[in-house]
């Protein structure tokens, strides 16, 4: 196995060649970094790199795979963090001037402890808009980060940062953070894979400002690799009040059980968006497959209007929490459209507040009475491929808010389902397409076994970004 192979290999396939001693984990960090080292002058996905720690952890896994004792299967397997994750001895930064890299950092949030628990080697910090209040990755702090299919496309967010260096092979996965698409959204558009998983599965600490819709979960770039690493990422945190009892067994149990009677409900536009015509012509052939592999697909919508308003409500007010603690003055240092968005926020009543809550409860009991009909939707991830790096909406958009282009992402966290996104198509000009899969609360296996079906008759997750063409 190559250099460039060995940076764009899986988790899985790590994990079977450290044990088989055909890799060493200090290989595959330095892979990593180097990729790191060669790529993110042009895309910025990185805050913050840290080459010795890295290999230095990475000589520690190999030591334990050599004496038999590895922390688990993917001990030294390389892995960036989005930094709004906390990471003990590391600044998280969380994309913003207002945070101060002093610290103290003297703790792990539940994701990234699992993560080390389990060996996995930390490279780095990736990048994120302030506070991830957005669906782009740019920050006054930080810059725009690119995409691996072209660094002037904007790698979506608010984990962009960790989509990017996923698809470039500067760390095999990531775990990111999704409270309204900012995993499936960056997944989308630079062709890897995410899963946002049901709401608590993936305990949650600090409690996010943006409140029940904030969840946590696995980057990759193979379903596979996404159930693997939920399987590390649930492990029980008590400093999270909302969490659920760790699941039993593994969440790749049945992943290979395919489609066959599996009910699909395909939304092309959930009754209310409207999607490029490529964009909708790859989600249409996507579905062909899975109803070639055996699936009962029928067209049909879930039967709710947008609720981008209710949604802004309980975003733009989670967003003035976030700044509350700022005097004014310090104000001048963000985002402007963080800062108008969060005083759009203050502005809420307790009353605005409470019906965007019913109208959260009421999109749970469509979903839910929809899910006794259809075991899965399918829909577009997003509407439209990547556009230009460092806008907040596409060219000639007529709102300023990522909401706009983002249909079909957070009415899901509002419901708290889960949903995959993985690659679909290209565009003509060469930009990716992702396929949203969502299952009923709970039913993440579900959504990873179809995303699996699809992936296993497909090879769009195989496809090499333009940064790395030859």
């Amino acid at each position: 196995m190559t250099i460039t192979d060995l940076s764009l290999a899986s988790a899985t396939e790590l994990s079977d060649a450290f044990a088989r001693g055909e890799v060493s984990p200090v290989e595959a960090v330095t892979a990593a970094l180097d990729a790191v080292a060669a790529h993110d002058g042009d895309v910025h996905a990185f805050v913050f790199v840290d080459r010795a720690a890295a290999l230095a952890a990475a000589r520690d896994a190999e030591q334990r795979w050599r004496g038999g004792a590895p922390r688990s299967e993917f001990d030294g397997v390389p892995t960036p963090v989005k930094d709004i994750l906390l990471t003990k001895g590391w600044p998280t930064l969380r994309g913003s001037a207002l945070v101060d890299a002093a610290g103290p950092w003297t703790e792990d949030a539940p994701s990234v402890a699992r993560l080390r628990e389990a060996g996995c080697v930390f490279i780095g910090k990736t990048t994120t808009p302030e506070f991830a209040w957005k669906g782009v990755t740019d920050s006054r702090r930080f810059g725009a980060t690119g995409n691996p299919w072209g660094a002037g496309l904007t790698s979506g967010g608010s984990s962009g940062g960790s989509a990017t260096a996923v698809g470039l092979g500067m760390g095999t996965w990531s775990v990111g953070t999704d409270g309204g698409g900012s995993v499936r959204i960056p997944a989308a558009f630079t062709g890897t894979t995410a899963l946002k998983p049901t709401y608590g599965l993936v305990p949650h600490y600090p409690a996010s400002p943006f409140g029940t819709l904030a969840h946590a979960g696995p980057m990759t770039r193979s379903v596979t690799d996404a159930a693997a690493m939920l399987d590390l990422l649930v492990g029980f945190d008590p400093r999270d009040w909302s969490a659920m009892p760790t699941p039993s067994g593994s969440f790749l149990d049945g992943i290979e059980s395919g489609v066959v009677g599996v009910r699909i409900g395909f939304s092309p536009d959930l009754g209310y968006a409207a999607n490029d015509a490529e964009v909708d012509r790859a989600v249409r052939s996507a579905v062909a497959v899975l109803g070639e592999a055996g699936a009962d697909v029928t067209e049909t919508d879930p039967g709710f209007g947008d609720p981008t308003e209710a949604f802004h409500v309980l975003w733009f007010a989670g967003a003035a929490k976030v700044l509350e603690h700022y005097a004014e003055s310090d104000l001048d240092a963000i985002d402007p459209l963080l800062r108008r968005c969060a005083e759009l926020g203050k502005a809420f009543t307790a009353g605005d507040y409470l019906d965007a809550v019913a109208v959260r409860m009421s999109l749970g009991q469509t979903m839910g009475a929809f899910h006794q009909r259809y075991d899965v939707l399918i829909t577009p991830t997003l509407p439209i491929p990547a556009f230009e790096v460092g806008r907040d909406t596409p060219a000639g958009s007529t709102s300023e808010w990522w909401t706009s282009w983002t249909p079909y992402t957070y009415p899901f966290n509002m419901t708290q389902q889960p949903a995959a996104s993985v690659p679909c198509g290209i565009t003509a000009d060469g930009r990716p397409i992702g396929l949203q899969i969502v299952g009923p609360r709970h039913g993440d296996r579900l959504v990873l076994r179809v995303a699996r079906a699809f992936e296993q008759r497909t090879d769009w997750h195989r496809r090499r970004p333009t940064l790395l063409a030859w």
